[in-house]
């Protein structure tokens, strides 16, 4: 079992920046693959960006390509993602999930631990 919780979310101008965290807890979380998801309201719940355990290999979705950068520190079994020029469209509820291995997935169904969430909320 893997325990993730998320940190960093909060209210945060148009333009402006959040740095989010995930600290996971129980199996070696050095061996796991890392993904960020979003879902806002009434919407299903979209990929963001994922990077496999030995942060060799990271993907982002288009739409956040160059905006927001995911990263890892296995020593310290957390992962981040870096969410610079913010967009009220970026207001959601962040999710940081894992799966075993080191490949990287977009689907939500692919990953089998997820952390509680933390909410990002984006003014204009």
């Amino acid at each position: 079992q893997v325990q993730l919780v998320e940190s960093g979310g909060g209210l945060v101008q148009a333009g402006g920046s959040l740095r989010l965290s995930c600290a996971a807890s129980g199996r070696t979380f050095s061996r796991y693959t890392m993904a960020w998801f979003r879902q806002a309201p009434g919407k299903e719940r979209e990929f963001v960006a994922a990077i496999t355990w030995s942060g060799g290999s990271t993907y982002t979705a288009d739409s956040m390509k160059g905006r927001f950068t995911i990263s890892r520190d296995n020593a310290k079994n957390t992962g981040f993602l870096q969410m610079n020029s913010l967009k009220p469209e970026d207001t959601a509820v962040y999710y940081c999930a894992a799966r075993y291995g080191d490949d990287w997935y977009t689907g939500r169904y692919d990953y089998d631990y997820w952390g509680q969430g933390t909410q990002v909320t984006v003014s204009s």
